[in-house]
């Protein structure tokens, strides 16, 4: 599937709260990537959590993903539109995905501001990771993953 191309797929498997495998009409599987969010790896808490979120979602539907890279583990990165709603957004509205700032310039003005105003009015809600003490975003556990 080339970059940038938009491209209705169906919503297949989903591997954590921010990566899912789609078939294409061929048949053939893609390994997506939701861009502008990260969520809690599967052993973090709500990581589980966030996966049947994703799931709960894109499982078995048809999703439109508009992907304009793709990563190191040859993932495409993706906007996971479902009838017009922003798969990424919703993770990230459920409290059960931070919004990614790292990659804040790929993103347009309003998808920042959007998914800026979400994970606030998420965490001000006690939504999802949000009603844990003191959550940890998954860039700071993998670090720590990594250095212990």
């Amino acid at each position: 599937m080339p970059m940038g191309w938009k491209t209705k797929n169906r919503g297949k498997l989903i591997s954590d709260g921010d990566t899912i495998t789609v078939l294409d009409g061929s048949k053939r599987q893609h390994k997506i990537r939701l861009a502008g969010i990260d969520a809690p790896e599967t052993k973090q808490p709500f990581g589980q959590a966030s996966k049947v979120q994703l799931s709960d979602l894109v499982f078995g539907k048809t999703v439109v993903l508009d992907c304009d890279k793709t990563d190191r583990y040859k993932r495409e990165i993706c906007i996971v539109m479902i009838n017009g709603k922003d798969a990424n957004l919703a993770q990230v509205r459920a409290g059960m995905a931070w919004w990614y700032r790292k990659y804040q310039n790929e993103q347009t003005a309003q998808q920042r501001a959007a998914y800026e105003s979400a994970e606030a009015a998420a965490a001000a809600g006690r939504v999802g990771l949000w009603r844990g003490a003191g959550p940890v975003p998954p860039w700071e556990w993998r670090k720590a993953k990594r250095e212990n």
